[in-house]
């Protein structure tokens, strides 16, 4: 798969701090990247690297063959987590102004503005000023806004801050139909159940350096062991002497068994004890919110591929 973009080894120091430590990754065609990590990890400023609103100490970011300011930002879209459209001016000048500013062709800008108005339920709403919208309106001109130019490579950060369920799922379709044309997406969010069920690979960042990079079979592979719910009334030091256990969270009556990296699920069930009370068990992986947190926090509960249980 083509790569659009390659982001090596690049490091930004702000005064005495680092806030990039030798960041490389790349995003394919066609791809949906999750770039992740807590507040202050450095993803922002990975982000402005790339749009080009300020420039890596070192390091190198090449999207088509070209790096630093060569890159051709009109083929980028990009949609800010700080939204910033012009709130006393139409929503069709608006989008109109920023389809010049990618040197798009208005005319037929003007058609797919139309388009993605009707699409995104805002159809009657060119001649709207922006400050009468809605938030989740309001975030929909601005995502149009990004995509309207028909980019090659989309940033988006925390697209989905804002938006009701049923927003959020015309947003994840449209971006998913974008990627399946050929666009290269990276995607900023906080909301793990949407990038676990959106995104084809992964990378984290903590303290301005890498600790996850791979496709989320990879990462589930990695860190997502096995757990185990069961809703009934058990003792503790019952569970925690079941064979492959690496911890028990109790709450209630119900009873959350992490289990070792190495556990084959079926026949681990059969191991259960005969007088363990079950109303209800299920079983599957950690998700990638309980990743995220572990590594985030620092807690280090979750065993990866290859560790001895402590």
């Amino acid at each position: 798969m083509e790569v659009m973009l390659t982001v090596e080894g690049i490091e930004k120091s702000f005064k005495d701090k680092q806030a990039l430590k030798g960041i490389s990754f790349e995003v394919k065609k066609g791809e949906i990247m999750a770039i992740l990590g807590p507040n202050g990890a450095g993803k922002s400023t990975t982000i402005r690297n790339i749009m080009g609103i300020m420039y890596p100490d070192k390091g190198s970011i090449t999207f088509h063959n070209h790096n630093g300011k060569e890159i051709p930002r009109h083929k980028i879209g990009y949609l800010p987590e700080e939204r910033g459209l012009y709130k006393n001016v139409k929503v069709m000048d608006i989008l109109l102004y920023l389809a010049e500013l990618k040197d798009y062709p208005l005319d037929k800008a003007k058609e797919r503005i139309l388009m993605y108005l009707k699409k995104f339920d805002l159809e009657g709403k060119e001649k709207v000023a922006v400050d009468e919208l809605s938030k989740g309106m309001g975030q929909k001109v601005q995502f149009i806004g990004s995509i309207l130019h028909e980019p090659e490579l989309l940033i988006l950060d925390e697209p989905f801050s804002g938006l009701d369920p049923v927003s959020q799922d015309i947003f994840k379709e449209e971006i998913r139909s974008l990627a399946d044309k050929g666009t290269a997406i990276l995607l900023s969010s906080h909301q793990m159940n949407l990038v676990e069920e959106m995104c084809d690979r992964l990378f984290m960042i903590q303290n301005g350096q890498k600790v996850i990079y791979g496709t989320l079979d990879e990462v589930k592979t990695k860190y997502a062991n096995y757990k185990c719910t069961i809703r009934g009334k058990n003792n503790l030091s019952d569970l925690q002497n079941i064979a492959k256990v690496q911890r028990v969270e109790q709450r209630d009556e119900s009873s959350i068994l992490y289990l070792e990296h190495d556990v084959e699920p079926t026949s681990w069930l059969k191991g259960l004890p005969d007088n363990l009370l079950v109303q209800e068990l299920k079983i599957n992986r950690i998700s990638l919110h309980e990743i995220f947190i572990d590594i985030a926090t620092n807690k280090n509960l979750i065993q990866e591929e290859g560790e001895l249980n402590a």
